[in-house]
């Protein structure tokens, strides 16, 4: 199944639709769909290692429109949605806590997860829950996923057949240690 969708990825690299499709995702994952674009852009500069750099565009333009998307669902779904729970459970204050201490640090932290395989719609909702500062969170956003994406696209390009070998070979491992971080980021959030 895992090769079956490889290979499909890999074909879909070829066809007219592959950045539409890169886009969509990346929008999506940024603010409510589990699957983070990385597990697109792989296959596609492998498959179309001229287009490195335009994958790494439309991923990054996309993943910070997403963003808007998530800042934007934790800006106005906070109040009606989360904080009725927190006031049942007396932990509003807590909340207010939360957001301070958020806000003190949310580049950094916007950044940070915007560079790493944890969940970045978790990011873009808590940024607008907690009131983060709009441009604040665009310009760490931008600088994160447009790092993140490019180096990405310079190491599959530069390295392209050799990596593709070793994904090739191992891609059963791979998968397992994709989703053993996929799902430990959203332990991790449940539990932190």
């Amino acid at each position: 199944m895992i090769r079956k969708l490889y290979d499909f990825t890999l074909s879909l690299a070829s066809t007219r639709y592959a950045l539409w499709v890169l886009a969509a995702v990346a929008f999506a994952e940024s603010s409510f769909f589990p699957i983070p674009p990385h597990a697109l852009i792989i296959p596609m500069v492998l498959a179309a290692p001229h287009n490195a750099w335009r994958i790494a565009l439309v991923a990054t333009i996309a993943s910070v429109v997403g963003g808007v998307l998530g800042y934007w669902i934790g800006a106005t779904l906070f109040d009606s949605v989360a904080l009725p729970i927190l006031d049942f459970y007396h932990k509003a204050d807590l909340f207010d806590q939360f957001a301070a201490s958020y806000n003190e640090q949310g580049a950094w932290i916007v950044l940070f997860a915007g560079l790493t395989p944890f969940p970045y719609k978790i990011i873009t909702i808590a940024s607008g829950a907690t009131g983060l500062n709009f441009t604040t969170f665009m310009v760490a956003s931008v600088v994160a996923r447009g790092i993140i994406f490019s180096v990405i696209a310079a190491l599959l390009w530069k390295f392209g057949p050799p990596i593709r070998t070793f994904i090739e070979r191992r891609l059963g491992l791979l998968f397992t240690l994709f989703m053993v971080l996929l799902i430990g980021s959203f332990v991790i959030v449940r539990y932190l």
